[in-house]
């Protein structure tokens, strides 16, 4: 290989003008295998100018993390004497804002090299230190040097570094520095369209016929109504004049798919009589965000949720999260490819300006920015930060690929999760639709992991520990509602339950013994790897001590629905999921009415006691080129635990504190 004079030159004066690393100072981030998620996707270009001014983040470091999953199951499990004495939001901010040590250690060091107090700004939250500063001063201050960092697939550029020094006594009260590893953005050059499979769009498809009789249970196995599933899971109707507690609204996320009025109505009139037409979500917009819309622009995705959760909890209310602008909601930047953090950042203030794994408030790159500049008819207010208060329990029906988010933002997310839990909050999210996959043409043909596409492909947030996923069973043709569900598995359109392990998040405790009886008792039979590195494994398909997907199911196939204005039928688990949320949120409203509070993250009870719901033996979900993995008796990847018992779970979760 020739190598010119002038890059040889270029080189030569590059070492020459970088000095040496005291030995008082150790590397804190370097770009290597533990940024696999995001490394090879950015090109090292030209040297940032001497003069260029960097916005400098000190994520400080947090206290009491490694508490976080000891002190939710401290209010989680049903043996704990402290079940279900939840925090509150201040509680949860203080117990893991950083310590008094920190602060001043960090602010000194800064001061003593350069950085005046008076342009140091602290947040909030406590939890960083920002001020402005040349690349000179940063350089000199870390002992690095910067560079542009092109983007491949969004063309976005960044400035960044391969690694950086802090002072040894500096380094255990640092949790990252931006830009470091991780870039702050500069601007971005072009645009390409970055792939991403988004779960949120239910199959469609001809409903055969409307049933004649809705109260009938002839026909499931078709089409499922709300009389199905009342059936299928034993649930009594509801009182509907009975007084209900007007703060045990069931919340429902919406993103870049909205419901219409007139589709409720519709439904509404022909299957629950007893909902008045009118009937709609309490609004929580978020940034801009709009609902309802016409019957034109309806989604699949908000019509199903609403007609699926209602019939199950009214007159219970619902709550709308429907976060972002048109603009963003309509995919018009390729680049805004994240999901969740504007909804965090409206249920909770403090998550603006949170800092945890290498990234302060919403991504630069990957989340919606506001005030919006790109669009006239964008949201022009500032981010919406802790407007509105999170329900008892929330239904989430969209979601990734874990791998195509970087690890740092999951990561972060996890640790919201957790707060909410801590907080008396439950989360349910559908685990997907494509089996042991991802959604094809992503990242692959198949939409699976390596260098031949036949690793499974977990999915985001499902991966984390610290929420409730729902997978998805179906009545079979010519089987009724008192025979066994199977795992929703349909050849004709790819559709079966999400599952299969984490390559991010080890098995929790909660789940640990559910799933080593499931290796002892139901091995699968596949190759494995244990390290979430896939690439390095020699034919591992999936990750052996990874967070297990999902917990538990619920029916997730031939839903009757009304869509822009037709009557057709839809499938996916994301009915699912907010099948199973609206039962717990039933759940907690008769626990209010006896004095009792919200339930929570309710895993680890679930877990303890099985027998609550109704173990689902058969099935599979493929993907990759395999059938994927089994239901079998006790927890599986397909359909976790199994589907709800409702007498039973009201029972066991009406004998806790």
């Amino acid at each position: 290989m020739r190598v010119s004079s002038s890059a040889l030159m270029a080189t030569l004066l590059a070492v020459a003008a970088a000095k040496p690393v005291p030995e008082t100072h150790v590397v804190h981030e370097k770009r290597d295998v533990a940024h696999r998620f995001t490394t090879s996707r950015w090109v090292k270009r030209d040297r940032l100018e001497k003069d260029t001014v960097l916005p400098v983040r000190v994520g400080l470091k947090q206290q009491n993390l490694h508490n976080g999953a000891e002190w939710l199951m401290d209010v989680s499990h049903p043996q704990s004497p402290n079940f279900g004495r939840h925090w509150t939001q201040d509680e949860v901010i203080a117990k893991f804002s950083p310590s008094n040590e920190t602060l001043t250690t960090v602010r000194d060091w800064l001061v003593k090299n350069g950085i005046s107090e008076r342009r140091i700004t602290h947040s909030d939250n406590k939890a960083w230190f920002a001020f402005d500063a040349t690349t000179k001063e940063v350089e000199d201050l870390l002992h690095t040097q910067y560079h542009e960092f092109e983007h491949s697939s969004t063309g976005n550029y960044v400035a960044a570094c391969d690694q950086y020094h802090v002072p040894k006594h500096i380094q255990e009260h640092i949790d990252f520095i931006s830009p470091g590893v991780k870039g702050a953005n500069l601007r971005k050059r072009g645009s390409k369209k970055a792939k991403r499979g988004l779960r949120g769009s239910p199959a469609r498809k001809q409903a055969p016929f409307m049933p004649k009789n809705v109260s009938s249970l002839a026909t499931c196995d078709q089409v499922v109504t709300p009389a199905c599933i009342q059936a299928l899971y034993k649930i009594a109707p509801n009182d509907p004049h009975a007084k209900v507690s007007p703060n045990n609204s069931l919340g429902i996320f919406e993103e870049g798919d909205f419901y219409a009025q007139g589709d409720l109505d519709r439904f509404f009139g022909n299957f629950t009589p007893y909902i008045p037409n009118g009937t709609h979500p309490i609004p929580n917009l978020i940034d801009g965000a709009k609902a309802p819309v016409s019957l034109q622009l309806a989604g699949g995705e908000s019509d199903l949720d609403f007609q699926l959760a209602y019939p199950l909890i009214y007159p219970q209310t619902t709550t709308l999260y429907q976060t972002d602008d048109i603009y963003y909601s309509f995919g018009n930047d390729p680049n805004a490819t994240g999901l969740f953090n504007t909804f965090f950042d409206a249920i909770d203030g403090s998550y603006c300006t949170y800092s945890a794994f290498g990234e302060t408030g919403n991504d630069p790159v990957l989340d919606p920015k506001y005030p919006n500049t790109h669009a006239s008819n964008g949201y022009k207010g500032a981010l919406q930060c802790g407007v509105y208060k999170p329900t008892n329990v929330i239904s989430i029906s969209y979601g990734e690929q874990e791998q195509d988010l970087p690890a740092y933002y999951q990561q972060r997310q996890c640790n919201e999760w957790l707060k909410l839990g801590l907080q008396g909050v439950s989360i349910f999210v559908a685990s997907g639709d494509t089996g042991v996959g991802g959604i094809r043409g992503d990242g692959s043909v198949n939409g699976c992991l390596g260098s031949n596409a036949t690793v499974f492909s977990p999915t985001h947030p499902n991966s984390c520990p610290w929420l409730t996923n729902v997978g998805g069973t179906k009545i079979y043709p010519g089987r009724s509602v008192y025979e066994p569900e199977s795992a929703v598995n349909d050849p004709e359109s790819g559709y079966s339950s999400g599952g299969g392990f984490s390559n991010l998040f080890d098995i929790p405790d909660y789940q640990a013994s559910a799933v080593s009886t499931y290796f002892s008792a139901h091995d699968p039979g596949y190759k494995y790897y244990r390290n979430g590195q896939y690439n390095s494994t020699g034919g591992g398909l999936y990750n052996r001590n990874g967070r297990g997907i999902p917990d538990v199911a619920a029916n997730g196939d031939n839903f009757a629905v009304f869509n822009a204005g037709r009557f057709i039928l839809e499938g996916g688990t994301s009915g699912s999921a907010p099948i199973f949320a609206s039962l717990i949120n039933r759940i907690v409203e008769e626990r209010i009415k006896v004095g009792k509070g919200a339930l929570g993250f309710v895993n680890p009870t679930l877990y303890e006691h099985p027998e609550v719901l109704n173990d689902i033996v058969n099935g599979t979900n493929p993907g990759c080129g395999t059938k994927g993995f089994s239901a079998v008796k006790g927890w599986d990847p397909v359909t976790g635990l199994g589907t709800p018992d409702y007498p039973k779970m009201l029972d066991l979760f009406m004998g806790l504190p």
